[in-house]
């Protein structure tokens, strides 16, 4: 008995659909989800952190120091009936089409016994969008063919959010402990000189 033959270009037809349907089972690849993984396997937990710094005041002083230091460089201060936190956001648009925004968050906590120490944690969270053009479209009826949609020259752009990650500790946060520093010591400096002055 002889069997029929099978031309090459009819299997290779008949063998991309099988090969297809293995790699849809086998699922994504192992590269993939390595590069998942890294995201929390990057957080240590450690104390050598720079995300929190001491001020030698209390907690209310330490979060006006704070909220001083992010008005000063533009931030739009978010209300909050919360003690010892303040937050502000501040955008930025580095071209036509990308819109960024930070917004710093800092929560103001006690320590000492009498107080008069305050560890104040910080938190910069960098959110970026980009323009998303949705043309608009109108139909025109026509009573021989019905209904034709077709595009009109206007559109209806908006924002879409496209990424969003904390800033990495380091000189950014150096920049603003320093600054918030700064307004501590010279509230200080104000109050000895309104104290004098009585």
């Amino acid at each position: 008995m002889t069997l029929p033959k099978i031309r090459p270009a009819y299997a290779l037809a008949l063998a991309a659909p099988l090969l297809l349907l293995s790699g849809c089972i086998s699922g994504p690849s192992s590269s993939s989800t390595t590069k998942a993984d890294r995201v929390y396997q990057s957080e240590r937990f450690q104390a050598d952190e720079t995300f929190s710094r001491l001020f030698d005041g209390n907690v209310a002083d330490s979060c006006e120091a704070g909220r001083r230091a992010l008005l000063s460089q533009g931030y739009v201060i978010n209300p909050t009936t919360l003690k010892g936190q303040v937050s502000g956001v501040k955008r930025f648009q580095p071209d036509g089409e990308v819109h960024v925004e930070i917004t710093i968050s800092i929560v103001c906590i006690a320590d000492g016994r009498n107080g008069e120490v305050t560890t104040a944690y910080v938190s910069a969270q960098q959110d970026r969008y980009v323009i998303k053009r949705n043309p608009n479209s109108a139909s025109i009826g026509v009573s021989a063919i019905g209904s034709i949609s077709m595009p009109l020259s206007s559109s209806q752009d908006s924002m879409v959010k496209v990424a969003s990650e904390t800033i990495p500790a380091g000189t950014f946060y150096d920049r603003f402990f320093a600054l918030m520093q700064k307004m501590l010591a010279d509230a200080a400096d104000d109050s000895a000189q309104a104290a004098d002055a009585k």
